[in-house]
Order: structure tokens, then C-alpha cells, then sequence
């Protein structure tokens, strides 16, 4: 049986490094809006042995998910690992002036695209021998500018958590993981001009994080 694993936001960053830790062993369906992305993390992935199947879509498409995961079931019938990484950071503000846009756009992609993912992909996990799902927590909820990231952070992992203890009996397994500091475009959005150099590089951190799984 092929082991699968589903990475959601894998264009790059830690999603990335995860798809580039996981090949070989893995086949690699790799889920992001950027195309160009997407193709060259296929070429580090085929030049390590490993395939990759491209899925240029947003997670927040209901429909486009569906069609994937119904895919993912008729080719292979299961999914071994999912790893979520897709994050919308919007702009840093005061809670009183945020924009309802980038609230709207946070409110999509860090919550309700979690709960549409979880309905659909928890049947492809179930029908692994060991399905499991990861999550990377970001302890910012509550913090001052963080409003809009912060808040819709914190009910991913409040789901996360419901969802996690639910399945503790049934399966798949799920699984929180926090990741150390990395240079990665998220948060360069938060910390723009930040010294880098004491960032863990992503797939330094891609290792560890699996590691502990």
C-alpha cells in the first residue's frame, strides 16, 4: 500500500520542508495556490526519488477540496498523514481597526477551511491502517495587534482539540506540534526587518517536528 501523506499550505515554508522530509517514503500530495511554488518543491521531491502529486487549489474552495479528497480515495482509497500548514496572516492592527476584510479572509482560511478539511479528510484517514493528522500551534491569541491571526488561531486549535480528543478511541490520531521560530513569509509579515539569523531553518525544524509524530 503507497503511503500518502496530504500536506495542505505546502507551496513553502514548514509545508515544504514537511513534503521534502517526508519523500521518498512518501507519495506527496501537495495542496497550495501558488503554481510556480508548487512545481519547484515537485523538482526537489523528484530529485530525491520521491513523487509529488500538485494540487494548485485554496483550501478555502469547499468544492475544489471535495473534488481532491474524492480523487485521493477513487486513486489510492486512503490517506496516511495530513499536515495542515495553509495560515492566512493578516496585516497586524489594534482590535478596533481591524479590517473587515482581513477578518472575513482570517475567519476562511484559519477556521472555517479547518472545519470543512477535517469532515472531509477524516474518512481518507480512517481508511489508513494508522491515519494521522497534524496541526502546528502558534500561541499568539490574545497578544496586542494580533487580533485577526491571534483569534482565528486560537478556534483552529480550539477544534483541533475537540477534535483530537473525540477520536482518541476511534481514530485517526491527531496531533499538535509547535514549531520553533523560522524565517518563513508568515513571519516576516509580522516581525518585517527582524534579524533572521537565530531562525531555525525550516527543514532543520521540518526533521524535528517528524521526529517527535
Amino acid at each position: 500500500m503507497t503511503q500518502l501523506a496530504l500536506i495542505t499550505g505546502a507551496s513553502r515554508g514548514l509545508g515544504a520542508a514537511l513534503a521534502e522530509a517526508l519523500a521518498p517514503a512518501y507519495h506527496i500530495v501537495a495542496v497550495a495556490r501558488t503554481t510556480g511554488a508548487l512545481e519547484e518543491l515537485d523538482d526537489r521531491i523528484q530529485a530525491k526519488g520521491g513523487q509529488a502529486t500538485l494540487a494548485p487549489m485554496d483550501v478555502t474552495n469547499a468544492d475544489a477540496m471535495a473534488h481532491l479528497c474524492r480523487d485521493i480515495h477513487d486513486r489510492w482509497g486512503h490517506a496516511d498523514l495530513w499536515l495542515h500548514t495553509a495560515i492566512h496572516a493578516a496585516p497586524l492592527g489594534p482590535a478596533a481597526h481591524l479590517a473587515a476584510k482581513d477578518w472575513d479572509k482570517s475567519v476562511a482560511v484559519n477556521a472555517t477551511a479547518t472545519h470543512t478539511l477535517i469532515r472531509m479528510v477524516e474518512p481518507l484517514l480512517l481508511a489508513a491502517p494508522e491515519g494521522r493528522a497534524v496541526f502546528f500551534e502558534d500561541a499568539r491569541g490574545g497578544e496586542k495587534f494580533f487580533g485577526s491571526y491571534g483569534a482565528t488561531k486560537a478556534a483552529q486549535m480550539a477544534l483541533v482539540r475537540s477534535w483530537a480528543a473525540e477520536t482518541v478511541k476511534t481514530g485517526p490520531r491527531v496531533t499538535i506540534l509547535s514549531p520553533a521560530p523560522m524565517p518563513t513569509a508568515t513571519r516576516a509579515r509580522f516581525f518585517p526587518g527582524e534579524d533572521r539569523t537565530g531562525l531555525a531553518d525550516p527543514r532543520d525544524e521540518a526533521r524535528r517536528l517528524l521526529a517527535d509524530l
